[in-house]
């Protein structure tokens, strides 16, 4: 007991005085989920929006897959995007694997369809609501879509911290296709992992309330936009 009590005053100290280290980790872990959940949103809330409004042979079919993909595991995703990147693979010659890029890229591939399957709920519960009035109005399309983006905003933004706190929280893509290479793919997750596993208890402990910080505040902040949500509809 005596000793996990140290460790955690230890994990304080690291944090309260800036170790460098941990500081590297975290930036490192913020930049890499921050940039993913760029393209992600980019292209999971068309997609999302698409299946939603648009009816189509295989709708049915479409929103099964992106359920899919929001449920399948990391670890296959990282497998499937170190084969893409690996030097065999379509993308090898662009030498992205174990760099912070083939984070973001894994990442993308695993939130993408987060985004896209909640979007999709979004879109459709909206369009049920503002469907008749959209079509007599004329707006159709990508119209209808961006009309459809504005009025759901507060439900997109939880969205979005939901697919952010999945990034920030992932592992299994980060090892495979970033190799945990310190100073450059090091992450907090995989950070973590490994200091627990050499017995560097502080650090791990220290990542460990910081990462812990974070998902608190993205649930905060989710819990904010739903109710903001409640009162815009109230």
């Amino acid at each position: 007991m005596a000793e996990l009590t140290e460790a955690f005053r230890s994990a304080l100290g690291l944090i309260v005085g800036l170790d460098p280290d941990l500081l590297e980790i975290v930036s490192l872990s913020l930049r890499v989920s921050l940039v993913a959940l760029v393209p992600s949103m980019l292209l999971g809330i068309p997609l999302g929006a698409t299946v939603a409004i648009a009816r189509f042979p295989g709708r049915g079919f479409a929103v099964v897959l992106l359920n899919l993909g929001m449920a399948l595991p990391p670890v296959v995703i990282g497998l499937l995007v170190y084969l893409l990147l690996s030097r065999s693979g379509p993308l090898g010659d662009l030498s992205l694997l174990f760099t912070p890029g083939a984070l973001v890229v894994g990442q993308t591939v695993l939130v993408t369809p987060l985004v896209a399957a909640l979007s999709r709920q979004v879109f459709e519960d909206h369009w049920t609501e503002y469907e008749e009035t959209l079509r007599s109005l004329g707006a159709r399309g990508a119209r209808a879509v961006a009309t459809l983006i504005f009025e759901a905003r507060h439900s997109l933004l939880t969205v979005l911290l939901a697919g952010f706190g999945r990034a920030i929280t992932e592992v299994g893509v980060a090892i495979i296709v970033g190799g945990n290479i310190n100073h450059l793919t090091r992450i907090m997750t995989t950070a973590i992992a490994l200091e627990t596993s050499r017995g560097d208890l502080p650090l791990a402990l220290g990542l460990g309330v910081i990462l812990l910080a974070l998902s608190l505040g993205v649930n905060v902040l989710a819990l904010a936009a739903q109710q903001a949500v409640r009162r815009a509809e109230a």
